[in-house]
């Protein structure tokens, strides 16, 4: 065998023997027997030798082929080894110790929330209602006194289900909830009603198409503005904590009159910065609506509109959650992210 053969056997045992690990062993490998290694260059010269020299030639490459190739295997299988006794001791587990306790579920925020809001008004005398998500357009829209030409009640702003001749829609708030509760009983009515609705908005950081409100509807002898904004102060302070004062501004509802949209006494500055990036220095934040039953809707319903009197009032729980919170985009509330809800003490 002549020298530059013998030499290449040298110095690929010595390359795979300094190889330490896998990695290094593959590429010290593909340089002594990898396409362009010096054995394969060797092998590729046979064609410019004598036809009388190639045959000896080509036995030699051969066996220093082999040979490296018998010293590469028998290095693989060493390392190979090597790391398989090193993962068995950095891996290994201690099976006596405690088992992991698995994450346990819960109940939403939004739940969480609107269970408060129930518990909040059972302790006051309200009784929670419920009703079908898939509402009649009687209940969603003419029982409230909104016309058929109101732009609420277009594809824009509404599902409507098909075929149209069903005058079915998702209902657009829990209203309806408040009529079926009219049609069912006398007054004294005192009702909370919390639930799902869909209006068709795209989703981002402060619309959904599917949200949940909750609505309350007090029927009674008597009843004022006065028992309204004293409801409405009572239920902000439970939410949002003392100095939670409520604003009545003027605004327009068809199903209640007068109307007015509350604001709540900032919960971030209090009404005390003009810096506030909650109320943008206004001192107040937009909560909700409400307003007295308009008459037509306790006609509508049955109701004595010579003895009775009432109101009404509802907000969304994902901006009650928001404002409680501090919750900038929507989108957290409803993508089902752990990350999101184990701030709420949900999944631990």
């Amino acid at each position: 065998m002549s020298e530059n053969l013998r030499e290449l056997i040298s110095a690929a045992k010595t390359a795979f023997e300094q190889a330490s690990d896998l990695d290094q062993f593959k590429s010290a490998r593909l340089s002594h027997l990898g396409d362009k290694s010096p054995i394969a260059l060797a092998n590729r010269e046979l064609s410019q030798l004598a036809p009388t020299d190639r045959a000896a030639r080509g036995q030699e490459i051969n066996s220093v082929k082999s040979e490296i190739a018998a010293m590469a295997q028998s290095r693989e299988e060493e390392l190979t080894r090597e790391r398989d006794e090193r993962i068995l001791i950095e891996e290994r587990v201690d099976v006596t110790l405690p088992t992991r306790v698995s994450q346990r579920g819960g109940l939403h925020p939004l739940t969480l929330l609107r269970d408060d809001i129930c518990d909040l008004f059972v302790g006051l005398g309200y009784e929670v209602a419920e009703g079908p998500e898939l509402e009649s357009e009687w209940l969603n829209f003419d029982a409230l006194n909104i016309p058929a030409d109101h732009p609420a009640r277009t594809m824009q702003d509404t599902f409507f289900i098909e075929p149209l001749t069903t005058k079915l829609v998702l209902r657009t708030h829990t209203s309806p909830v408040q009529v079926r509760t009219m049609l069912d009983r006398k007054p004294p009515i005192y009702v909370i009603c919390p639930g799902r609705t869909f209006r068709s908005d795209e989703l981002d950081a402060t619309h959904t198409p599917v949200f949940n409100q909750v609505e309350g509807l007090v029927i009674d002898e008597h009843i004022t503005m006065a028992h309204l904004k004293g409801t409405l102060d009572h239920f902000a302070t439970a939410m949002f904590g003392e100095g939670i004062n409520t604003r009545l501004r003027p605004s327009f509802f068809p199903f209640t009159e007068p109307s007015a949209e509350v604001d709540i006494r900032c919960f971030v500055c209090r009404g005390e910065s003009k810096e506030c990036r909650t109320c943008k220095g206004e001192g107040w934040v937009e909560w909700g609506g409400c307003g007295m039953v308009n008459p037509k809707v306790l006609i509508a319903c049955g109701i004595d509109i010579n003895r009775n009197s009432g109101f009404a009032f509802g907000m969304g729980l994902e901006r009650t959650l928001m404002f409680r919170h501090g919750i900038t985009d929507m989108r957290e509330i409803v993508e089902g992210d752990v990350r999101f809800t184990a701030q709420f003490g949900v999944g631990r």
